[in-house]
């Protein structure tokens, strides 16, 4: 049992899960509006995890193959043959997605169910199945998951678009290239083996760097913007720690484009993105 409950963490890729989850809360808090209950948060925080591990077990099925060449990827559970490759797999994916989004529609209303499901649509097949593996810029349509986590959240509170989840929205979305792209330039081996056109397997160093330190910038940039719009000191002390941090590190990657470095960055991305939602969350509790 311990063992199956195990398989599930990469399976339904829940870290990843969970941080898309805490950035639909995060768009629930930014949102104005009567703040839902409590029951009601945790009904679309499930509700996103489910969608967003729904999308990322078919991911894991539908690259099955070529996870098998890639260190980081052959022991995932249908790479190494842990779990067949039956095609009943899929369609539980998708009654996981359908319980998801009725979990959503229940908790949170038609809206923010719809950005639910839009969110794992985008992940496990327009990036996945159409993009992934036919251009270099595949990653950046599929920032648009954690977005729609984002709108999903605004949308529990309120069903009319906003400017502040949505510059948050558009924050998530320039997030992904650059922590994807440092992923990467560390592990260009493995997709190179994999035959999978990322930007630092594809462009020169000059270029994919550049671009890294370009997207970095622009989120840095409009996640401090939100300061002017009503949040406050806790929520800007996180963006512009995790923010110069995160965009010292990609400019000593432009400077060095090394294995080391790159990883670096990915890390960085990592903090950057955990005190951003922390300042969220945090700013408006205590305002």
């Amino acid at each position: 049992m311990t063992a199956r409950i195990g398989q599930l963490v990469p399976l339904l890729k829940l870290r990843i899960g969970f941080a898309i989850a805490a950035s639909a809360l995060a768009g629930m808090a930014v949102a104005e509006g009567p703040a839902p209950s409590p029951l009601q948060a945790a009904g679309l925080a499930l509700a996103v995890l489910g969608g967003a591990g729904a999308a990322g077990a078919f991911n894991h099925y539908f690259e099955r193959d070529t996870d098998r060449y890639m260190t980081r990827t052959r022991q995932r559970p249908f790479a190494n043959g842990t779990l067949s490759d039956s095609r009943w797999w899929v369609v539980s994916f998708a009654l996981l997605l359908a319980a998801s989004v009725a979990l959503a529609v229940v908790s949170s209303g038609p809206i923010a169910a719809l950005y639910v499901f839009l969110g794992a649509a985008t992940y496990g097949l327009v990036y996945t199945v159409w993009l992934k593996r036919r251009t270099a810029w595949n990653i950046v349509v599929g920032g648009l998951a954690g977005s729609f986590a984002v709108l999903a959240g605004a949308a529990a509170v309120d069903p009319t678009p906003q400017l502040v989840p949505i510059i948050l929205a558009i924050v998530l979305f320039l997030w992904t290239p650059p922590h994807f792209w440092s992923l990467a330039a560390a592990r260009r081996d493995d997709y190179k083996a994999a035959r999978v056109p990322m930007l630092p397997i594809v462009m020169p160093e000059r270029i994919w760097t550049l671009a890294i330190v370009v997207h970095t910038a622009a989120l840095v940039g409009l996640s401090l913007l939100l300061l002017g719009f009503g949040l406050g000191p806790i929520y800007g002390v996180c963006a512009a720690t995790g923010g110069s941090y995160f965009l010292w590190c990609t400019i000593q990657l432009y400077r060095e484009p090394s294995r080391d470095r790159a990883m670096a960055s990915f890390k960085a991305s990592l903090i950057q993105l955990l005190l951003l939602v922390v300042g969220v969350v945090a700013d408006t509790m205590v305002t």
